[in-house]
């Protein structure tokens, strides 16, 4: 989040947590967007991932007078979203699942200029998502934090707990295999 940004919602934080109801809608706005789309590339159920959406912001809600704005919001709110979708996988008895076919039609790993979203062939899409569900689950997690969530490196290490050195090199590591299996898996097509 930019100098600019990270103001508007320290000061969006600061009016909610008094009971401006305005304030608390922009914050819904500019998270809630980022926080389903984790979750339902993560759980595979749209239902699932707006019913765990609207639980963390009951949260958010509940907690943000005694909440004390560092920087460190999205990452709090993941770790609230992440830890209430692990508790609802644990309660199923199964495990998340990877991203769903919408969601990879517009994932751009690349992080080209069209903003981060693209459509891709279907046979594109089909080689990613094989290639993801290759990944062991640190690595998965690092992709979806970053390019489902939107989250910058800062906000991850803070969320993940990690130096943002880790993180920097997990992240590389994971994007390279990825474009070594996507490759593979499109020289044996050919």
């Amino acid at each position: 989040m930019e100098d600019e940004g990270r103001e508007e919602m320290a000061q969006w934080l600061r009016e909610a947590s008094r009971g401006d109801q305005e304030a608390w809608r922009h914050i819904i706005e500019e998270v809630s967007p980022k926080v389903f789309g984790l979750l339902r590339s993560r759980c595979k159920d749209p239902e699932l991932a707006e019913e765990l959406t609207q639980s963390t912001f009951a949260t958010i809600a509940e907690k943000l007078t005694s909440y004390v704005e560092q920087g460190h919001f999205e990452s709090w709110v993941f770790r609230i979203a992440i830890n209430r979708l692990r508790d609802e996988m644990r309660r199923r008895g199964r495990h998340a699942t990877p991203v769903s076919h919408e969601t990879m039609a517009s994932l751009d790993l690349a992080g080209g200029e069209s903003g981060g979203y693209r459509t891709i062939e279907d046979a594109d899409r089909r080689r990613l998502e094989a290639a993801l569900a290759g990944l062991s689950a640190p690595d998965r997690e690092i992709i979806d934090l970053r390019f489902i969530a939107g989250l910058s490196f800062a906000q991850i290490a803070a969320l993940l707990e990690e130096p943002i050195g880790t993180l920097l090199a997990r992240h590389h590591r994971a994007l390279a295999k990825l474009r070594v299996a996507i490759e593979r898996m499109t020289k044996g097509v050919q």
